[in-house]
């Protein structure tokens, strides 16, 4: 019995598999002449990436984050001093120039924005400073770990980098964390917390003294319990330069992921003599926070793919409605409707193919398009238009006014 229900298990996961459903969808490709590991995103797929980033962005922007843009290689010499080179050599993609320096493809952005921060002197009074910007990392991963959208070579990060001083982190902890159960609520998930930390009997995977480890273990402990969260404890999941929170959820296939992390970093501000001036007129070191909400944003579409078995909510969804004519002689009120809906933001497709109403209806099931519009003769005797639902049936007639507003406030409050 356990053993045909293991079957069923993995029957259904292969079915709501985020590849299978990203295929049927059109929102992602892989080529073999481009390489493994490098998604390709079609426009319907980039739709999906800028919704769920701009939602981020969305939550960042109540706490005063401001967007910074980095190179996406830089010279040795950043990672030999931030430890990188070092600790992380083997999953650097490395380029040398014609004139034999060498410089990296960065796997992360932490590095970069010290230099940002270390631009110029900061005033306790600035504290703390919050940088953010959504864009790819490089890892070298072995060809046999790569997965779909789960592992990849170019990983897209919403990151963010918090400088802030000791006094600050608690607070700093709690705004981030807030962001991610707000992100993650929408999509009904329920959070679990790891802290991740070092492997007590091998220090040498990491960058700075036992000391500074403690303390920051210590500090993760205490923000969580403060907190109330579910959490435990994995020795050895610690980033390579701080302790973590790695955010884990189960998507409706009952499939265990980790999302978002929350990082504390006494190391790096060290390694870069980060500091601020404090209140007696003295430098004082500072830590950072790193976070990311979606964890990549490659591995969030995969999880939400199959979470939603690609019922993607009318928010997210690249087309949000399908309008459709029953004859041709309906096309000029349905390109009337259609320009309405274009025009106040709601990406809508036109269906002006020479196919019968089934045949419409059932493309836009199969596409998994949370919403159709069918006029035909008694919609425009009527001046009304039917609105079909992906998830709910027929709901009924309406004017276009009312199925607009209907629409925008199910879009703004993503229901």
């Amino acid at each position: 019995m356990e053993n045909d229900e293991a079957k069923e298990k993995e029957s259904e996961m292969q079915k709501n598999d985020h590849r299978k459903i990203g295929k049927e969808l059109d929102l992602f490709t892989f080529s073999d002449l481009v390489g493994s590991g490098l998604p390709l995103w079609t426009p319907k797929g980039n739709i999906l990436r800028e919704e769920l980033d701009k939602f981020v962005w969305e939550l960042r922007s109540e706490n005063d984050y401001g967007k910074v843009t980095i190179p996406h290689i830089t010279k040795k010499d950043l990672y030999e001093t931030s430890g990188h080179w070092d600790k992380f050599s083997e999953e650097l993609f490395r380029i040398t120039s014609r004139e034999g320096k060498e410089y990296a493809l960065k796997p992360m952005n932490c590095p970069h924005h010290t230099q940002i921060f270390a631009r110029k002197p900061h005033s306790y009074r600035e504290m703390p400073q919050r940088y953010a910007e959504t864009t790819m990392v490089y890892r070298d991963e072995q060809s046999g770990e790569l997965g779909g959208l789960t592992r990849v070579l170019s990983i897209t990060q919403d990151d963010s980098h918090v400088f802030c001083r000791t006094s600050q982190i608690k607070e700093e902890f709690l705004k981030i964390w807030d962001i991610v159960d707000t992100f993650y609520k929408i999509f009904g998930f329920t959070l679990q917390v790891r802290l991740s930390f070092r492997d007590p009997k091998d220090m040498n995977k990491y960058i700075g003294t036992k000391e500074i480890w403690d303390t920051a273990e210590s500090e993760l402990r205490e923000i969580a319990k403060s907190r109330g969260a579910d959490y435990f404890e994995g020795p050895g999941e610690a980033a390579l330069y701080g302790p973590k929170l790695d955010f884990m959820a189960k998507n409706s296939a009952g499939r265990e992921w980790q999302v978002a992390t929350i990082q504390l970093d006494m190391n790096m501000p060290e390694k870069f003599d980060l500091t601020c001036v404090n209140e007696k007129g003295e430098k004082e070191r500072i830590v950072m926070i790193h976070s990311a909400i979606t964890g990549s944003i490659e591995r969030c579409v995969a999880v939400l793919l199959e979470h939603y078995e690609g019922n993607l909510p009318l928010w997210m969804s690249p087309v949000q409605v399908k309008v459709i004519p029953v004859r041709e002689n309906h096309n000029t009120m349905s390109k009337t409707v259609f320009d309405m809906l274009r025009e106040n933001n709601i990406r809508a497709e036109l269906d002006l193919a020479d196919e019968n109403l089934g045949s419409k209806v059932r493309d836009a099931k199969n596409n998994k398009i949370p919403y159709w519009i069918v006029i035909g003769d008694k919609e425009i005797e009527a001046d009304k238009v039917t609105l079909e639902s992906r998830d709910n049936g027929q709901i009924g007639a309406f004017s276009k006014e009312e199925v607009l507003e209907k629409l925008t406030s199910e879009i703004k409050n993503k229901k």
